[in-house]
Formats: C-alpha cells, structure tokens, sequence
C-alpha cells in the first residue's frame, strides 16, 4: 500500500512540474520568437488597413466584426508580450546574463509598438466612423 502511494505521489509530483515549466516557458517561448511579434503587429496593421480600402465591398459585419476583433486582439496581444519582455529584461535576477541589445532588435520592437499603437488608432477611428455613418457599432 504505501509502495502504491508513493508512485501516486511521484506522478503527482512530475504532472505538477510539468504544468509548472510549461507556464514557466511561456513567456521565455515569446521572447524566443521576436519575428512572430512583427508577424502579429503586420498582420492587425493589415487587417485594420484592409478592412478600411475594401469598405464598399465588404462592409457587412459578418465579415467587418471579425476582421476588427483580429486586429484589435493582435495589436493588444503585442503590446502586453511587448511589456512582458520589457519587464523581464528589468527584473534585478536577469541583469547578469544580459547582453546589450542589437540596434536591429531595438528597431524592430520600436516598429512593433507603432504598429501596434496605429492599429488601435485606425480600429477606434474606423468604430467611431462607422458610428457616424450608420449610427450603430
């Protein structure tokens, strides 16, 4: 019996490790893949920019509604993965085993906040146009 609940206890132990390193990895995981952030960022930029230039054609909600809420998602998710980096970069335990940041990097991240902060910009300009012209969200 007690052979029985001590390899329960071990299973127990490693599944609740396990569950531990993955949300550990997380953040490490989005760090690691700096171009999926500007994939992300182009991508609601795209989204947003093309939703505006295609308006005759595709302006029922059926396609406007999802096509807003995808922009809005990627800009918002870039802008806390954005923050998250920024964070751990200044947390005291990893300022050892840093090394300066490329000007490349540091561009690149400055292009992912703009295109971010443009893609908030155009989906409230685009809500509140819509609102103006059709008097409903």
């Amino acid at each position: 019996m007690p052979a029985v609940k001590a390899v329960r206890a071990q299973g127990v132990i490693a599944w609740s490790s396990l569950f531990f390193v993955l949300l550990q990895s997380v953040c490490s995981f989005f760090v690691a893949l700096d171009g999926l952030r500007v994939v992300i960022g182009v991508g609601a930029l795209a989204g947003i920019t093309q939703a505006g230039m295609t308006w005759d054609k595709v302006h029922t909600d059926w396609i406007r509604v999802p096509m807003i809420g995808f922009a809005l998602v990627g800009a918002v998710l870039n802008l806390a993965i954005l923050r998250r980096v920024r964070y751990l970069r200044s947390r005291p335990s990893s300022l050892w085993r840093q090394r300066p940041l490329t000007q490349r990097k540091i561009r690149l991240e400055r292009v992912q906040l703009v295109l971010s902060l443009v893609t908030l910009a155009l989906i409230a300009i685009e809500e509140l146009m819509h609102f103006h012209t059709f008097h409903r969200m």
